[in-house]
């Protein structure tokens, strides 16, 4: 405690503003609790870049915090790129403060020399991605969080490649703001390379959206959407894009219309929860709508609810929407003629197998990576000669093409609607569809429990969690024997049955994942923004006819609460 103290009362000095003075001084003078938390540890990049509660502190988002991650990476772009005229592109979302936050973050990067484009109001997470490939940028940031609370704030930054940063990018600018004392920050703006950018990219967007989420479907007019943006920025893109794709009946949650940090209609802005999209769903069925569809407050992951064989509003999963969106591009790729076996898709290690077997059925390969989308751009960086079909993670967010190198909610809201006005104009539905390719390869279904941890404490009992994972692997889960552990730490995958083990070629990472004969899966992993450890489930079984979906889905639910149960959770 001593040293959190002293930490804090470096924040005293005259390197900080006296508003933060003052609040860091009143915690100290009140002994609060809070000031451990906010000292403890440097705010950090995890999978969605930093992300963290708003407040002074190191362990906060904050003038400093930013800008001290904004220093370095124009140090770092400046090591990078000599002698080169910089550019970084800007956006920001409806939360609290990330209007102000951007225009610091634009100050720091013009005191640095660098030309910066920054949005003129707030926009969606995958324009931003589309921003700095369309301006020839060499990174860009969003301030975002994303579906965090509205206590929440965040800072992601982009490669000049229009992805989220990888290694060896992302140590490396990570060592630079290390390195760096708060004091080095350049607040001292050049107003001369500030930019403000809007209505132009908006367009080019809107075009490229529409090119590579629409298809040769008739009958968009007769499907009936409706469409909530949860308070956030996909108001600012997604009915536009509708409407230009041909989708005329659209009906908008008008109470969740208006962008607001404090997400006043929500407990969450997860579209993730079935409680976010509730009004969109009560709405669907006054005016017996064919689909719903919510994203999340910036826009990069949508939830979408279609009717089931009674009639019901069903809230997909996303591993059931993903699955469902790779298997349409995959076969509109095939009726255009256009697959030839140099194709890929693109997931991710903790989401559905589904999405192998789909793709494995035309022959198409499935590139498998870390979760973060960052790890499905880097796909197509590291196999130029190959063509990206689309790609999709279990957390509700799927990207189509790469024109975005991120998960894109306006155009996959553009897929989800092509495919649901192809079953409709076929006589079938989303959901009769969606069953249809499980009779074709196995019925998938998914689960995740999200644990809470917070603050330090919190931190250590995640950490304890996953050391006695480790320690003491599952060797049979729900009675079937694990054949293989995945410790993406080690990288060594290991059959527990002959004892082989072998090297995975694939980034280290604190997961572990089991898989049992039955083709049960089961995954422990701590969140990279989030203070908690998620448990992912995956079972399987086959199903012969639509008929037998119910009984065959409850047989899977009960098997993944005897998982649970089992395993203390």
């Amino acid at each position: 405690m001593k040293e959190i103290l002293e930490q804090a009362k470096s924040w005293l000095s005259d390197t900080f503003d006296s508003e933060t003075r003052t609040e860091i001084q009143q915690l100290i003078n009140t002994n609060s609790d809070d000031l451990a938390d906010r000292f403890y540890k440097n705010m950090e990049f995890g999978t969605g870049g930093m992300r963290g509660i708003m407040g002074a502190g190191t362990n906060r988002i904050n003038k400093y915090t930013l800008g001290k991650a904004t220093q370095g990476l124009s140090n770092y772009l400046q090591q990078c790129f000599p002698n080169k005229d910089l550019k970084v592109a800007i956006a920001y979302d409806c939360r609290h403060n990330s209007k102000e936050f951007s225009k610091l973050v634009a100050d720091v990067l013009s005191a640095n020399n660098i030309q910066v484009y920054l949005f003129e109001d707030l926009r969606p997470t995958p324009e931003l991605s589309f921003a700095v490939n369309h301006l020839y940028c060499d990174a860009g940031i969003v301030l975002t969080a994303s579906h965090n609370p509205p206590e929440y704030n965040g800072y992601k930054v982009y490669w000049n490649d229009g992805g989220q940063i990888v290694p060896p990018h992302d140590k490396k600018i990570i060592d630079e703001v290390n390195s760096l004392e708060f004091s080095e920050i350049n607040f001292k703006a050049n107003e001369n390379l500030i930019t403000k950018i809007g209505a132009e990219v908006d367009e080019a967007f809107w075009n490229a959206s529409v090119k590579n989420g629409t298809f040769d479907i008739k009958g968009r007019e007769d499907l009936k959407i409706v469409f909530t943006s949860l308070h956030g920025t996909s108001i600012t893109l997604i009915p536009e894009a509708l409407k230009r794709a041909g989708y005329t009946n659209v009906h908008i949650v008008k109470e969740q219309e208006v962008p607001n940090g404090d997400f006043p209609t929500v407990k969450s802005p997860n579209p993730e929860e079935p409680e976010a999209l509730k009004m969109a769903i009560d709405l669907a069925n006054t005016i017996d709508a064919d689909i719903v569809i919510g994203t999340d407050p910036d826009s990069d992951r949508l939830g979408i609810a279609v009717r089931d064989l009674k009639g019901n509003m069903k809230l997909l999963n996303g591993n059931q929407t993903m699955s469902m969106m790779t298997d349409f591009l995959i076969k509109q790729w095939e009726l255009k003629g256009n697959l030839n076996g140099n194709q890929f898709v693109g997931s991710t290690i903790v989401s559905t197998n589904l999405v192998n077997e789909i793709a494995d059925s035309y022959g198409v390969e499935t590139k498998v990576g870390l979760t973060g989308f960052k790890w499905i751009a880097k796909m197509i960086q590291d196999f130029p000669n190959q063509e990206f079909i689309g790609g999709g993670e279990e957390s509700f967010g799927y990207m189509v093409g790469d024109f975005v190198r991120d998960k894109d909610a306006v155009t996959s809201t553009l897929l989800a609607c092509e495919i649901a006005t192809n079953a409709k104009s076929n006589g079938s539905t989303f959901y009769k569809d969606l069953l249809e390719l499980y009779i074709k390869n196995n019925f998938y279904k998914e689960h995740l429990i999200s644990i809470v941890k917070k603050g330090m404490d919190g931190a250590n009992q995640i950490k304890q969690m996953m050391i006695d994972l480790r320690k003491s692997p599952l060797t049979q889960i729900d009675d079937s024997k694990v054949e293989f552990l995945c410790d993406y730490q080690s990288s060594i995958k290991k059959n527990l049955i002959t004892g082989e083990e072998t090297v995975m070629g694939i980034p280290k990472s604190n997961v572990i994942i089991y898989h049992t004969e039955d083709g049960t899966k089961v995954a422990a992993r701590p969140s990279g923004t989030e203070p908690k450890i998620k448990f992912y489930f995956s079972v399987k079984s086959k199903l012969d006819a639509i008929e037998n979906a119910v009984e065959t889905e409850t047989k899977l639910d009960a098997k993944i609460q005897r998982i649970i149960k089992e395993l203390h959770l």
